[in-house]
Parts: C-alpha cells; sequence; structure tokens
C-alpha cells in the first residue's frame, strides 16, 4: 500500500537533514555544516509507535538564486505539495529570515497540518526564543533539537497523531529497518562520471522531474531511487553521485557521496553505466567500470549524446568501448539521448533480461548434462568434474565437486558452456571448485 508522506522544507542549513537522520534513527542523508548540501529529494521508509509512513527531506528553499538553487527550490514545493503532514524547520538560533515569510506566506494557504519545528533549541533556557517564530502564522512552534534528539519523541507523536486523522491506516506487519525497502523489487543503479547524464537519465526512466538536473558537475550529492511499474515488472531506479578519483575527492561531501554511490552499486540488480559520448572512454570511465564489474551485478553501457556525434567519431567511440571496456564484453551496448529520449525505448527490455538472469536458477540435472558435454567434447588435462550444482542467486552461483584441482583456464571454459546453454548474457557467474577425496 502507499504510505503516507511527510516532508520536511524550509531554507538552507537549518537542519532537515539531521532531523530526517533522527527521525529514521539513521544516518540516510548526507549531513554537513554548510549550506546547500542537499539539493534532491530524498525518500525514507519511518516508523513510530507501529505507524509507517515516509520521510521525505528536501534541499533549501530560496526565493531568488542561480539556476541550480531555483531547481532545487521547484523540488522542495513539489515535496510539501505532495506531502499530507509538512515540517517546517526554522533555525531557533538565527530568528524569522525574509525567505521563511514568503515560506510561511505559501503554507498558510496550503490544506494540510502544518508542524512548525524551531530546531537547535539544546536547553530550556533557549526555549523562550522560539515564541518569535509565532508571527509566521502557523501555530506555536515545536521547540526541538534533532542533533541531540530533544523532544523528537513529543513531535513524531504530534506527527502521527495527524496522519492517523488524516487516514484510516490498516494494521501493518512488524518495521524492520534493516529490510529492503520493498522486497524483491529489483534496484537498477545508474553509475557514470560527474555530469555525463545521469540524473537527466534517471527522471526519463522514472517520467517524472524527479532528480535535479543542472550542467554543473556535481549537481547530485546523494543517491536518490524511486520505484516505478515498467513494462518489464516494477523496478527501483537509483540515481547516484557522479565519481571520481579519491585524490580528486576534497570536500567531505564529496567523500560521503562517493560512499552512498559505492553502496548503490554494491546494493543493484543492475547497474547502468552512462558513458558521455562527446568525450569518449577516458581513464575513469574504466576504473569505473572496473568497480562496477567487481561488484558481480550484470551492467548495461549506455553512450550518452550519441546524437552529437558525426560518423567518423561514432566509428572511433565504438573502437575504444572494445579496447578499453574489453573486460565487459559480454555487456550490451545501448546508443542515445536522455536529453531528447531517443534510443532510450531500448533500455528497459535489456533491463528486463538481465534482472531474470540475474535471479536465474537452472535444473541440476540439465547443470550436470552441460557439464559432463563439455567435458567429453574437452577434458581437463588433470581431473573430472564429478557433480555440479547451484548454490545461489544474485550473481547465480555454482559449485563444482571434482577430484583434483582444475586449472583456471578449464573452469572459465567450463563458465561459457554453462553461459552459452542457459543463455546468461552478461550476468556474471561465479564458479566454485571444490575437491573431493578419493
Amino acid at each position: 500500500m502507499t504510505l503516507p508522506v511527510v516532508a520536511i522544507v524550509g531554507r538552507p542549513n537549518v537542519g532537515k537533514s539531521t532531523l530526517l537522520n533522527r527521525i529514521v534513527g539513521r544516518r540516510e542523508a548526507i549531513v554537513e555544516e554548510k549550506p546547500g548540501v542537499t539539493r534532491d529529494r530524498k525518500d525514507v521508509e519511518a516508523e513510530w509507535n507501529g505507524r509507517r509512513f515516509m520521510i521525505v527531506d528536501t534541499g533549501g528553499w530560496m526565493p531568488k538564486g542561480n539556476a541550480l538553487d531555483d531547481k532545487v527550490s521547484k523540488q522542495a514545493e513539489k515535496a510539501w505539495m505532495d506531502a499530507d503532514v509538512i515540517l517546517f524547520v526554522v533555525d531557533a538560533h538565527v530568528g524569522v529570515t525574509p525567505e521563511e515569510q514568503q515560506i510561511a506566506q505559501r503554507l498558510r494557504g496550503s490544506d494540510k497540518p502544518v508542524l512548525l519545528i524551531a530546531n537547535k533549541v539544546d536547553s530550556d533556557k533557549r526555549e523562550n526564543d522560539v515564541w518569535e517564530f509565532m508571527k509566521l502564522g502557523l501555530g506555536d512552534p515545536w521547540p526541538i533539537s534533532a542533533l541531540h534528539g530533544r523532544r523528537t519523541g513529543d513531535l513524531l507523536d504530534d506527527i502521527v497523531s495527524h496522519l492517523a486523522a488524516a487516514e484510516d491506516e490498516p494494521e501493518e506487519p512488524e518495521f524492520d529497518p534493516d529490510a529492503p525497502k520493498v522486497h524483491g523489487t529489483p534496484a537498477v543503479a545508474i553509475v557514470g562520471r560527474p555530469n555525463v547524464g545521469k540524473s537527466t537519465l534517471f527522471n526519463r526512466l522514472i517520467g517524472d522531474e524527479r532528480a535535479v538536473v543542472h550542467d554543473m558537475p556535481g549537481t547530485t550529492r546523494d543517491s536518490v531511487d524511486t520505484e516505478v511499474d515498467t513494462p518489464e515488472g516494477r523496478i527501483r531506479f537509483v540515481d547516484t553521485a557522479g565519481m571520481r578519483r579519491k585524490s580528486k575527492i576534497d570536500e567531505g561531501t564529496e567523500y560521503y557521496s562517493l560512499v552512498r554511490a559505492l553502496k548503490s552499486i554494491d546494493d543493484a540488480d543492475v547497474a547502468i553505466l552512462v558513458i558521455d559520448a562527446t568525450e569518449g572512454v577516458t581513464h575513469q570511465d574504466q576504473r569505473l567500470a572496473e568497480r562496477v564489474d567487481a561488484s558481480g551485478c550484470p551492467v548495461v553501457i549506455l553512450l550518452n549524446k550519441w546524437e552529437l556525434l558525426d560518423a567518423e567519431k561514432r566509428t572511433d567511440l565504438e573502437y575504444q568501448v572494445r579496447e578499453r571496456l574489453h573486460f565487459m564484453s559480454e555487456s550490451p551496448v545501448l546508443k542515445g539521448s536522455a536529453l531528447s529520449g531517443k534510443g532510450i525505448h531500448r533500455i528497459l527490455p535489456v533491463l528486463g533480461e538481465a534482472i531474470e538472469s540475474y535471479h536465474r536458477r537452472v535444473p541440476t540435472r540439465k547443470l550436470n548434462q552441460v557439464i559432463q558435454a563439455a567435458q567429453s567434447a574437452h577434458p581437463s588435462p588433470t581431473g573430472r568434474v564429478l557433480y555440479a550444482t547451484q548454490g545461489a542467486t544474485d550473481p547465480p552461483t555454482f559449485t563444482l565437486f571434482a577430484n583434483k584441482d582444475m586449472p583456471p583456464t578449464y573452469v572459465r571454459y567450463l563458465e561459457r558452456k554453462i553461459r552459452e546453454h542457459f543463455e546468461f548474457g552478461n550476468t556474471p557467474l561465479k564458479l566454485r571448485v571444490r575437491r573431493r577425496s578419493s
């Protein structure tokens, strides 16, 4: 079922991401002591006293700014328009600002509950400071400290009381914070260097302006995910921050962005590696491809901005892919434009095949028939596989019981035969050889 939504809004650097982390009880959002760290909306499932809901972190709203600031503000506005309850966070140390007066003017016209949160009230002595915010016309402010957890439990009681009044929610199973967001929903991570078009592709695939898109590298700071129903089934697409070499990372925010992006890759069922066709396959693309390939999930390569190349450059780029990404020769290479949408329709069928292969389990009898036929056609120089079984999926993992150690080249030969017969495509396979005593 669709969970009710609680949106956290406010100007930059008032503690919105800290409040989200406090509510969910873990570090989901990147937090740093400077404004503008959060840019995209981030949805996280939360629970309080048996009631589940989605909590949405937003970037700081600003009345005027550059093009990027305007896009971040629009994301925040969309979040509060879609929410069931709105948490308007202000900084008790600073007092009422002109920006907050403009936000309050917009929120006063909302037909949804708006809770005014005066953050950074670390002691009883500071509680008197919050009454200044009464002039915003949004009722009594909640004096809390998101950093220290002060009065956040009382605030959550108030939030769920508004959710209960808004709708009658049926009883739900016990909440497990360590469980996947939706069990069984495959995750597709969109990865690549900064400014290659990942967020544009993400928005194109989900059919919504969900991620902030700007031509400045590093616009995406945290991994953002959205689940959508597709012809290939329900898929969770994950937009990740652009990844550079560690030596080039010189700020805390980018370091945590890298950590989140790497975790998204490791948790994914499939990865889409986006390469800027106008720049070709760079050394950093190679390094990133190696990291994605090592994660063990299938990889789909997208040559983005393909329409900007002439015939000669297209031929050269295809050669670069074959030479510099030779270790991913099984991965499908698609060409298209995330901005215009041309060629993007080919991605979903390829993803569907990759997801199915990643979760595929083959019959033990047929597996042993393939192994025996391969050994009859080309016997091993040292020993023989007596029996084989598939022990796991995600990725498909096979155990070969042999009477002697098998050369790595022969194991790769058997892997190729298994891949070809069962049509695993570009799905990574794991083969383990266990020697059985005589």
